[in-house]
């Protein structure tokens, strides 16, 4: 067993690919020509958003909206960087909502906290023993 996706589900595709491409620097993998679902390049396990339409269809109970919701949800995308203050502000020039300023914390790692337009919870942080 291995993680190979995780999906956001989320009000615009393109949007929310663009968003993380201005952001974040990620690459576009896919756009489905519906629209509906896209992917970006980020390594080994693959990032991709998915309409909410798509989950309404995936979970006929229904799901949390993240852009709706009040507050961000339990889960977080987490993205590392060597340049973690760099980041933090370009992301936030995107249109990003600081939760967290960069802050060093006792392990030796820098992290930051952002919510993008879409409602999903973006952690950067740097790599752990600061190589």
């Amino acid at each position: 067993m291995k993680l190979g996706y995780t999906i956001l589900y989320v009000p615009d595709v393109a949007a929310s690919l663009d968003f993380f491409e201005r952001a974040f620097g990620l690459h576009r993998r896919f756009l489905h020509e519906s629209g509906t679902y896209g992917e970006l390049e980020t390594g080994a396990t693959t990032l991709a958003f998915a309409d909410h339409a798509l989950g309404e269809h995936n979970f006929p109970g229904g799901h949390v909206e993240a852009h709706r919701s009040p507050q961000p949800l339990g889960m977080e995308i987490g993205l590392v960087t060597t340049a973690v203050v760099a980041a933090h502000a370009r992301a936030l020039a995107a249109g990003a909502q600081e939760l967290c300023p960069p802050t060093e914390r006792p392990w030796g790692q820098t992290v930051s906290y952002l919510r993008c337009p879409d409602g999903c919870l973006v952690e950067l942080c740097s790599p752990m023993g600061g190589a």
